[in-house]
């Protein structure tokens, strides 16, 4: 009997000592809990703002109309999977929509700026993201081989890693590391490919803020308010691109701001990770793992396909 009842006191004393070690960082979080939140969303959407001063239209369009059927491919395909995916494996709908999303426009911007319009919490952003960037680590260190395997040109592999590698940073190191081996200029092409993806986040946000009314009409006693979910600062993000565009602004003064807009993704993936039970995220992490994967790949296959049809490679 004396057994019996201590097996249980045994189980209740390991659940407490696994709760402290969740909140080893924060013992006491509550003080802290305004900031946190407020950093997670709000100073997250300032990232994506300030993110538009990177952004100048003309030169992004003047490049990257070559590579426009190859992206709107891609970022379809990803989708497509995405969706199949959260049909058969029964994933979260916000997981599938921002691994989707991530995968096929911009990783972690493109996560910060749909999140707020589906209303993700701070794991189920945290989970994207750590699976979006896990790729990214992947495809930086394989795609520069994996292209002269492949006998691909310059102009080819700037296209690749412009369209087939999420992040800004892993496009940036993987042309960096073509451009080292090979003594080329690639790495102007694959940032104009990766400039033009991203800004795909206008029409998928824009969609997903309407898509989401609409559902949420449907609900009785649902106290959805579309002009509260309305991504506004993607039309901050807008703005801030044309202005880039419209005065020419040089870089002495747009490469701070998109230094500051990393910054701030920072900060909010700091307080993302503060809000977010590690335990539980490894545990439930397998399924946004794998569609992530189906995802990179199909989006590497993809553009590569379209290569070949356009007689590029």
């Amino acid at each position: 009997m004396h057994k019996i009842r201590f097996f249980p006191d045994t189980i209740t004393v390991l659940q407490i000592k696994r709760e402290e070690a969740d909140t080893m960082i924060l013992k006491e979080k509550e003080p802290f809990t305004a900031g946190i939140n407020y950093t997670s969303k709000k100073i997250l959407q300032a990232a994506v703002i300030f993110l538009g001063f990177g952004m100048n239209l003309s030169q992004i369009l003047a490049g990257g109309k070559q590579s426009l059927p190859i992206i709107i491919s891609t970022i379809t395909t990803s989708l497509i999977i995405a969706f199949i995916l959260y049909k058969a494996l029964k994933l979260k709908t916000n997981n599938a929509i921002l691994v989707g999303v991530g995968s096929s426009i911009c990783g972690g911007s493109a996560i910060a700026a749909t999140a707020p319009v589906i209303d993700a919490t701070d794991e189920e952003v945290a989970q994207s993201i750590s699976v979006i960037f896990l790729f990214n680590v992947l495809a930086a260190l394989i795609f520069p081989t994996l292209g002269a395997v492949l006998g691909l040109s310059n102009e080819g592999f700037g296209l690749f890693a412009g369209t087939a590698i999420n992040d800004t940073s892993s496009v940036t190191a993987a042309a960096a590391a073509w451009d080292g081996i090979h003594a080329s200029h690639t790495l102007e092409t694959a940032t104009i490919v990766k400039m033009t993806r991203t800004l795909a986040i206008i029409p998928i946000t824009l969609a997903l803020a309407f898509y989401r009314e609409k559902k949420e009409k449907k609900e009785e006693g649902s106290s959805f308010s579309f002009k509260k979910s309305f991504p506004f600062f993607v039309l901050f993000f807008i703005l801030a691109s044309v202005v880039t565009t419209i005065f020419h602004l040089p870089a002495a003064v747009t490469g701070p701001l998109k230094e500051l807009s990393k910054f701030l993704i920072v900060m909010a993936m700091a307080a993302i990770g503060l809000n977010t039970n590690i335990v539980h995220l490894v545990k439930t992490g397998a399924k946004p793992i794998f569609t992530g994967f189906c995802c990179w790949v199909g989006i590497s296959l993809v553009s590569l396909g379209m290569q070949h049809m356009m007689g590029l490679w």
